[in-house]
């Protein structure tokens, strides 16, 4: 064979291992679409952050602020944590969400079954913080209603249902169905049990109005650059960890690293809405 042909057969192969390397290359990008999305999530939602700080103070209904009413059995510093999960699970996965972005509804959907099922299983609890960055960013209201009416159904202990029908059924991000009490009020028809006077009545009236917008300002006093920010035990792992992207996999794996030595909490697992 002449140098000529080794030379051509040489770059066929090669050609070959690179068409390999970027069929790979997309599989993995197809199955960690939730990541390539919240990365581009997480830099946009910088400029948000912005935008919030650029926003606060401005007058208006929203601004006029009565007592903060924190919804029952709210924890954590200015009981501004909704819990799910056992008081001894070992550890304690921090989530900050907005109900109207686009990005955080992409998590949940993604990581909803590890989540109930790490719960479930006693190796952590979750403590929720509502923001409103969307609102502040877009216009409208959907953000603070969609997590006054999560608050509502805390009151009666449907938060965790709730808040996973919300998030199933996000409307787009430019289309502020949430800021209609009607639409949370029909949504809470798909939790059992929670559609109830006490509950349309809390929603209608704004009953923890404050109370979110307190959260939104924890949120934005935290530093942190957008929603969702998860954090493990205080540590950042969305969308990524020591180089690590999240995946469900992932996930798993770094809990039972933290929880090593120590044992789950005992729980009563309990069905979630879908």
């Amino acid at each position: 064979m002449s140098d000529k042909n080794r030379e051509g057969s040489r770059a066929a192969r090669d050609r070959l291992v690179q068409q390999r390397e970027r069929e790979k290359a997309r599989e993995r990008r197809r199955r960690t679409l939730i990541v390539a999305s919240a990365v581009v999530g997480v830099l946009g939602l910088a400029a948000v952050v912005g935008l919030i700080a650029a926003n606060a103070g401005k007058g208006g209904k929203d601004s006029e602020a009565g007592p903060a009413v924190a919804p029952s059995g709210a924890t954590g510093k200015d009981s501004l944590a909704l819990q799910v999960g056992a008081d001894g699970a070992p550890s304690t996965l921090t989530i900050w969400e907005d109900f109207r972005c686009p990005v955080c509804a992409q998590f949940e959907n993604a990581f909803r079954k590890t989540i109930h099922e790490l719960q479930n299983s006693g190796q952590i609890k979750v403590e929720y913080h509502l923001a409103t960055i969307i609102d502040g960013n877009l216009g409208g209201s959907g953000s603070l209603r969609a997590a006054n009416a999560a608050a509502c159904a805390q009151d009666v202990g449907e938060f965790a249902d709730y808040h996973d029908v919300l998030f199933a059924n996000q409307p787009a991000e430019s289309d502020d169905a949430f800021g209609k009490n009607s639409k949370l009020i029909e949504l809470a028809g798909k939790v059992e049990g929670l559609d109830t006077p006490g509950f349309r009545s809390c929603v209608e009236s704004g009953t923890h109005d404050t109370w979110v917008k307190k959260s939104d300002t924890a949120f934005r006093d935290g530093g942190f650059q957008g929603t969702p920010t998860a954090l493990l035990n205080g540590e950042s792992i969305f969308p990524a960890k020591d180089g690590q992207q999240i995946s469900e996999a992932n996930l798993k794996k770094w809990v039972a690293e933290a929880n090593k030595g120590k044992k789950p909490a005992k729980v009563t697992p309990t069905p979630s809405a879908s």
